[in-house]
């Protein structure tokens, strides 16, 4: 009867379990991020490089993958950003446009820094120049040797302004006029450069363009064969298309340009210098 009455009571506790069991059975509640490490590690990944990850974990609380990024990594990744530029892609040339001529600032090669910004200008940088007088002097002077592969007879202070203008004169006048004459052109007669004065070294007269840095006379050309041809000589000789024809293409590349037929002091060289007027370039 005891045996009866206990089978009878723990069949009625069993059944009394069943009706309050769950219908199936709970899932382990899952730590945050657990059984996702790699694509977790590819998520700081592309944070630390700035890129957009192929998979970025979802947030669970608010769907956001960056506010799950930033839980893990206290950062937010960037969008889409460009790549940083290496180095040796940094050496770039800008170009500064100046009262109608185009100057290029110096760049780098190597150790090497390029003269007024073009390889053919041939000489160096030296200290700003103050004038002896008010008015003369150079902010910013270069001794040049050669330009377009055509020396000088003397090392000539300007400043860049005019040793670019006299590259041009020389590479696109000087050389191809004096190709076939004595084998070309391998040298430009300096008469003066620059030189703290006044115009014509006239007591009274403004100050030249030579004080400043902005002018070179030039008195001949001496061509590979030995041969000079000599402005004083050549403008009546045989010479005198060929002298004429370089006193014309410099106007424009020079503001100023002055021969033998503008005055008894210009009879024995040709003058140049880069001042600017309202009415355009002054040749004669």
């Amino acid at each position: 009867m005891r045996a009866l009455l206990g089978a009878c009571l723990a069949g009625l506790l069993v059944t009394a379990a069943d009706a309050n069991a769950p219908g199936t059975s709970p899932r382990p509640e899952a730590r945050p991020f657990v059984g996702r490490a790699a694509e977790i590690d590819r998520a700081v990944t592309a944070a630390i490089l700035g890129v957009r990850p192929a998979t970025v974990p979802v947030d669970e609380g608010t769907g956001s993958a960056a506010v799950s990024l930033r839980r893990v990594t206290g950062t937010t990744p960037r969008v889409s950003p460009r790549p940083e530029l290496r180095p040796e892609n940094l050496r770039r040339r800008s170009v500064v446009r100046a009262s109608g001529m185009v100057a290029v600032r110096p760049k780098l090669t190597g150790e090497t820094q390029l003269l007024c910004g073009a390889e053919d200008i041939v000489g160096e940088r030296i200290a700003p120049i103050q004038g002896r007088i008010a008015g003369c002097g150079v902010e910013d002077p270069v001794r040049v040797r050669a330009v377009a592969g055509v020396a000088l007879s003397q090392p000539s202070v300007m400043d860049c302004r005019t040793a670019m203008s006299l590259r041009f004169w020389v590479q696109s006048a000087v050389k191809p006029v004096l190709a076939k004459k004595g084998g070309g052109v391998t040298q430009l007669r300096v008469a003066s450069h620059y030189s703290c004065r006044t115009r014509n070294n006239q007591r009274g007269a403004k100050i030249s363009e030579h004080g400043k840095g902005r002018a070179i006379d030039i008195s001949g050309f001496r061509l590979a064969n030995g041969q000079e041809i000599s402005v004083l000589r050549g403008w009546t000789d045989n010479n005198g298309a060929t002298l004429r024809k370089l006193h014309g293409a410099a106007c424009g590349p020079f503001g100023t340009v002055l021969g033998p037929n503008a005055d008894r002091f210009h009879r024995d060289h040709f003058h140049f210098d880069t001042a600017r007027y309202r009415s355009g370039t002054y040749c004669r």
